[in-house]
């Protein structure tokens, strides 16, 4: 597509650090943070010489004319959310998410907001629900609006679920206040360009030139700007140049959206707000396939829906499988489905008094057309926020399915690279047909999702992208691909951008004439091309660079990874799992990455150390030398191995299993942390610990002795320690527990719960007891979780075994753990390391004590005297192995109303100990535990983990406004319980040494 090939600058690395360094700007060009920002959400891999932290304009500016003058290639980027390959460059990288944050005015009479280019998406459209008393909210949400940016929102013309009302993120900007490629400063307007401050002489001068060259390059293409662009509501490929037409104001800042960097840099911009909506509906519609629902979308745009979504059935199999099938919960009939939401607008629009009676008119206009099945309303809120989040991870979910028909977790992966096609509504129907017989013609297997009513189809496809053969199937499948979105009106990109993946199609899409307007506005904003190079203009094959391609397949050796793609290692295609769509950036909502929401830096995000492993893999000169990579153990550090990822990350990441598996290589006949031997080894010395318990925790308790303990461990002495139960207080909590021969269920009094709240367990067990059941206690075995988090996998398998044999009597008794996290372990890690029958079938068996609470409420448990309301925390552990919110719903059924603490309490096991952690500890916790202990002072709060626990106390005893200690659920029910006849005690069985 080149007319005129633009200059590749390169400069080394040393001297534009140092240039930049000297500057003032924060700059980074480890190793590591290369790795960091080698990748976005697309399927390839750029390394970049240096990522900069910019505070503001002016140090963007510093920055720009630092590249042009050394002719350094400069890449802009937000969330680094892009599925295109528009976030990666070779030079260096303008991060704008860590400070360039501000939202700086909300008018509310005009209807605007003046923000940053690093703002997130979900805050700005909060801020403005905030400032304006719930009337006003910005528009464009794409599915990663939780982490996406202003700025690369305007970069690839976002759109979202809502767009079949609110259109893309071009119909929403008044004003981009950009920094050129040499580093001066204007203002886009939708009239023109002009200098952001009226005294910059340079700037007003090349105002004055860029008009002068951009009013001549509409002149000369008029026909073509008027024929050829704005053709379908998402003809987002290409540069959008009709908005420089006279008939559209010489528009400039509307111009620039889409752009993807490539032609200036946007550091802000003006953009407009819109009614916030009002009584919402969701209509769920089931459908056969994504054509049948496709071509219904003509007969439903009529109603004004604020959305017409669309899913099949492969996303709500893996939603189902990976998070429970309450998160699919309400879903009609169907294998493909429609998400409608109807509002006061589309009660208005069909003349009805009320949405609920707009949607049963929709519904019986469907029903006559006779292709849909089945259909459900959502009125409750936290159903509809629950399946909307079904489509929102699309994306990631998309990317490891699991096949509803099979026993087998994954059957296939399926990529990006041509996941973004859009074509007018009405024509969409027959455009999936062809398309999907495209897909049988190369005997490829496409995952179709996306915004059906602006007929833009997102499809992730089951290239191969690992082989040359597979790459070259790729190409031809994309051109063929390209050339029917062509012949059905359409465009290649709607809301992506066109990126690497799309930008060497564009001859497909555009004649001559226009390629030529395409470059000419390019070099009359960048000349020598230093910004964001081969995007759109000068583009590379759409198979160089791809992130798979030449990572040798090694055998590395690991212990907890199990793959289905043949031919892969394991622990290679586990750490390739996260594909970047960055949910882990979030900072709210889920509980994923807690380690993140505390430092705002992806090194520290499950992305972040993802693709730096991905890197080891990749780069290592050798397996063992891999093993012992500085940037990965960097990179896991902070880590709280809370094993949120597992389940909140679309693609099931589980960091916390890759931790363990680097540790256990990395460690590897060489000397640990000492808080690997102090907590790691802590089930072999805890039965001491509670024979000297009194001097223990005396010792303990004085300052000095606390101190020198402390480092003798290797921990930090400013966290609350907990007191060891003693001997004697052990034996008479445990000597009250029955040990029938015959029992219902087993409760196992794990190895926290018996050194430092045995009375846990006595609780645990007379709430078990209370609908009649029979309870056995186990105190023999060990779940080896402190062994697993330090990475001592070896001896974890020895004790995870010796679990495994004592636990595999015969029968199907539910194994109840009081400890969440040991619950968690045995649930999971156990048939992960272990992986023989007899663990399979005690992990199948294993369950936390509030998971169980729904079955006891079932068996007619009924506890009249319990507390109004509870704070409950929530547990990471427990939430990734036993969904989210295990007993919420039980209590709410006792008559609690239950606040919950989403987020990780801070010290996850050994973490919040270890010396090096306790900041990042004391701010994980400030996410959102203590918020909650500060909002309700007078609420009992739920810790079922002993972690919980102790932050609880650790924030009382430091924070003068927290006054509360936490207590296990089991607790909080037992003593609610009416007082029952003693029953018949057994002596518990042996405790057995654990080492």
């Amino acid at each position: 597509m080149a007319l005129h090939p633009l200059p590749t600058p390169t400069t080394p690395t040393p001297t534009i650090v140092s240039e930049l360094t000297q500057l003032g700007i924060e700059v980074d060009a480890s190793s590591r943070r290369r790795a960091e920002y080698s990748y976005d959400a697309s399927n390839y891999r750029v390394r970049p010489v240096a990522v900069t932290f910019p505070r503001d304009a002016g140090e963007v500016a510093r920055i720009a004319a630092c590249c042009h003058q050394l002719g350094t290639p400069l890449t802009a980027r937000g969330g680094g959310t892009s599925m295109a390959g528009n976030a990666i460059g070779d030079g260096v990288i303008l991060d704008f998410s860590r400070y360039m944050t501000r939202i700086h005015h909300i008018d509310r009479e005009r209807s605007t907001a003046h923000v940053d280019a690093g703002v997130v998406l979900t805050h700005l459209a909060a801020a403005a629900r905030t400032a304006t008393d719930g009337r006003l909210t910005f528009a464009p949400d794409p599915s990663s609006a939780s982490r996406a940016t202003i700025g690369g929102a305007i970069g690839n013309d976002a759109c979202g679920n809502h767009s079949v009302r609110h259109g893309r993120t071009t119909d929403h900007v008044e004003a981009l206040d950009l920094v050129t490629a040499d580093g001066l400063r204007l203002t886009a307007t939708r009239s023109g360009i002009e200098p952001t401050l009226p005294t910059d002489p340079a700037a007003t001068a090349r105002a004055a030139e860029l008009t002068r060259e951009l009013t001549d390059l509409t002149t000369r293409n008029l026909a073509a700007f008027r024929t050829q662009l704005e053709q379908i509501p998402r003809q987002v490929s290409g540069y959008h140049l009709a908005h420089l037409l006279p008939e559209n104001g010489f528009d400039v800042a509307r111009a620039l959206v889409g752009s993807e960097g490539a032609c200036a840099i946007v550091v802000g911009a003006t953009v407009r707000l819109v009614a916030a909506p009002t009584s919402q509906l969701l209509v769920c519609v089931g459908y056969r396939s994504v054509a049948d629902a496709a071509r219904d979308v003509p007969d439903i745009l009529p109603f004004a829906p604020s959305a017409i979504e669309g899913i099949d059935r492969g996303i709500v199999a893996t939603m189902a499988a990976r998070r429970g099938p309450d998160t699919v919960a309400g879903l009609p009939d169907g294998d493909s489905w429609l998400f409608i939401d109807l509002d006061n607008e589309s009660a208005a629009a069909q003349s009805e008094p009320d949405v609920p009676a707009t949607a049963k008119r929709l519904i019986e206009r469907l029903r006559t057309r006779g292709r849909m099945v089945d259909a459900a309303f959502v009125d409750d809120e936290t159903r509809r926020r629950a399946l909307w989040r079904v489509r929102e991870d699309g994306a990631g979910l998309s990317a490891r399915l699991v096949d509803p028909e099979s026993d087998a977790p994954t059957t296939h992966e399926s990529w990006p690279g041509w996941e973004d096609a859009a074509v007018a509504p009405e024509r969409l129907a027959d455009y999936l047909q062809d398309f999907t017989a495209l897909l049988d013609e190369f005997d490829l297997t496409g995952v179709l999702y996306g915004h059906f009513g602006a007929g833009c189809m997102h499809v992730r496809i089951t290239f191969d992208l690992r082989t040359e053969q597979g790459r070259a199937v790729m190409s031809r499948f994309c051109t063929r691909a390209a050339e029917l979105v062509v012949a059905h009106g359409g465009s290649l990109s709607g809301e992506h951008g066109d990126g690497r993946a799309r930008s060497a199609l564009l001859p497909l899409m555009y004649s001559a004439e226009m390629l030529r307007a395409f470059d000419d506005f390019r070099r009359i904003w960048d000349p020598v091309g230093i910004l964001n190079p081969g995007n759109i203009v000068d583009p590379a094959p759409i198979t160089t660079d791809l992130a798979l391609a030449d990572v040798p397949n090694r055998p590395w050796h690991s212990t907890e990874h199990s793959s289905e793609h043949t031919g892969l290692d394991p622990f290679i295609h586990a750490v390739q799992g996260c594909i970047g769509v960055g949910r882990c950036r979030t900072t709210s909502g889920g509980v994923m990455c807690p380690s993140f929401r505390a430092t705002r830096d992806e090194k520290d995000s499950t992305r972040g150390r993802a693709r730096v492993l991905q890197d080891m893999v990749r780069t290592a000169p050798s397996v063992e030398s891999g093993w012992q990579s500085a940037d990965v153990a960097d990179a896991l550090d902070l880590c709280l191995s809370c094993k949120a990822c597992s389940s909140d990350c679309p693609t099931g990441v589980d960091m916390a299993s890759l931790k363990s598996e680097f540790l256990s290589h990395h460690y590897r006949r060489r000397l640990r942390p000492l808080s690997h031997y102090s907590l790691g080894w802590m089930p072999a010395w805890l039965p001491v610990a509670t024979s000297v318990a009194p001097l223990l925790n005396r010792v303990l308790e004085a300052p000095v002795a606390r101190r020198l303990a402390a480092r003798a461990g290797g921990l930090d002495a400013r966290r609350s320690m907990p007191r060891f139960t003693t001997r004697r207080d052990r034996r008479a909590a445990l000597s009250t527990l029955s040990n029938p021969a015959d029992s219902d269920v087993v409760l196992i009094v794990d190895t926290f719960t018996k050194a430092f709240r045995p009375h846990v367990a006595t609780a645990a067990a007379r709430v078990l007891a209370a609908t009649g059941d029979a309870v056995a206690t186990r105190t023999d075995v060990c779940c080896g979780l402190t062994w697993i988090s330090t990475g001592q996998l070896d001896h974890a398998r020895k004790v995870l075994t010796r679990t495994a044999d004592r636990l595999d009597d015969g029968t199907d008794r539910p194994l109840i753990v009081a400890e969440p996290s040991c619950a968690a372990a045995l649930r999971t890690d156990l048939p992960e390391l272990i992986n023989s029958p007899a663990a399979h079938r005690v992990a199948a068996r294993v369950t936390s004590f509030a998971a169980y609470l729904p079955t006891l409420v079932d068996a007619g448990l009924h506890i009249p005297d319990l507390p109004d309301s509870v704070t409950v925390q929530t547990h990471c552990h427990e939430y990734a192995a036993f969904g989210a919110h295990a007993s919420t719903a039980a209590l709410r059924s006792l008559g609690v109303e239950v606040t919950t603490a989403d987020g990780c309490c801070g010290v996850a096991g050994n973490f919040g100990f270890e010396k090096g952690h306790y900041e990042v500890s004391v701010a994980v916790a400030e996410n959102a535990l203590a918020p909650a202990l500060r909002a309700a002072p007078e609420t009992p709060v739920i810790t079922d983990g002993f972690s919980c626990a102790m932050s609880v106390d650790h924030l009382t005893a430091t924070d003068p406004l927290i006054n509360a200690h936490g207590q296990h659920l089991a607790e909080l029910l037992a003593q609610a319980l009416p007082l029952a006849p003693e029953l018949p005690r057994a002596q518990p069985s042996p405790e057995e040494g654990l080492r």
